[in-house]
């Protein structure tokens, strides 16, 4: 995968596991237009060549910050219209990472303010350091969060809970954001990169194609009333009886060995 960006910085830890880290330290991780460009770009790539990775984490550079949300000193002096392209760059960027078939961890480094706590909302779960820190700001800046934020995070916390965050704009801890259900697990910073990375390595040993059906059934399907939505099960699971990795697994469960999947 080409490695031509300014903003992120990419590695393969393990066989099949794409991290991508938010490389900005030095204004917190804060998204300009070259970071959303740069990753609309790269889950674009993702979702044209899935092969590709069989699991995405997504992390910020340094301890103290996985991503301050928009970069406000390049939009300080933007007219309408620039600011209004720039978001433009932005709903793409939600897109792709939404329509990323493999599944995406965020490793919530640090502080994820704004468009950073709405890009840990946009993963398939998050992880994160005790001493992170959240928050949906934008209503204290005159403006409402447009990285799908009013969507995500009420799907994730209840309305009434995400009402509060949105409207307050107060941040919250990582304990707090764990016992609301915005992330899975809060770790010690020292092990939160290892902890997802074998958890990416656990995901990327599965069969590739159940794991994007899997995906794709929560993600679609969540949206249906339950008969329709076991309807859509069905469909995703037939797709998956004419596959090799669906022999494999039967054949590598009787002969007690590993399972080899390959994606076909």
């Amino acid at each position: 995968m080409a490695a031509d960006f300014t903003t992120l910085r990419l590695a393969e830890p393990a066989p099949g596991i794409l991290e991508i880290t938010l490389d900005r330290p030095q204004v917190a991780n804060a998204i300009n237009t070259a970071m959303g460009l740069e990753l609309g770009r790269l889950f674009d790539t993702l979702n044209a060549e899935p092969a590709q990775a069989r699991a995405v984490i997504l992390t910020g550079a340094g301890s103290s910050a996985f991503c301050a949300g928009g970069d406000l000193k390049e939009r300080l002096g933007m007219t309408d219209a620039a600011w209004q392209a720039q978001h433009l760059v932005f709903e793409r960027m939600v897109r792709a990472i939404l329509l990323a078939p493999m599944p995406v961890i965020a490793a919530v480094n640090g502080a994820a303010f704004g468009g950073g706590c709405e890009l840990a909302l946009l993963a398939d779960f998050a992880y994160a350091a005790a001493h992170a820190r959240f928050a949906l700001t934008e209503v204290t800046l005159g403006i409402m969060p447009g990285a799908g934020g009013t969507q995500t995070l009420p799907r994730a916390l209840g309305t009434r809970r995400a009402k509060e965050i949105l409207l307050t704009g107060r941040p919250f801890s990582a304990t707090e954001a764990a016992a609301w259900g915005l992330v899975n697990r809060v770790l010690p910073p020292e092990t939160l990169l290892a902890e997802a990375r074998a958890t990416a390595a656990a995901i990327a040993a599965n069969a590739p194609l159940a794991t994007r059906q899997i995906k794709q059934a929560v993600n679609v399907g969540i949206a249906m009333d339950l008969p329709a939505a076991l309807m859509l099960e069905i469909e995703a699971y037939n797709r998956l009886v004419p596959t090799e990795d669906r022999r494999e697994g039967v054949a590598a469960f009787n002969e007690k060995r590993p399972p080899r999947f390959t994606g076909r």
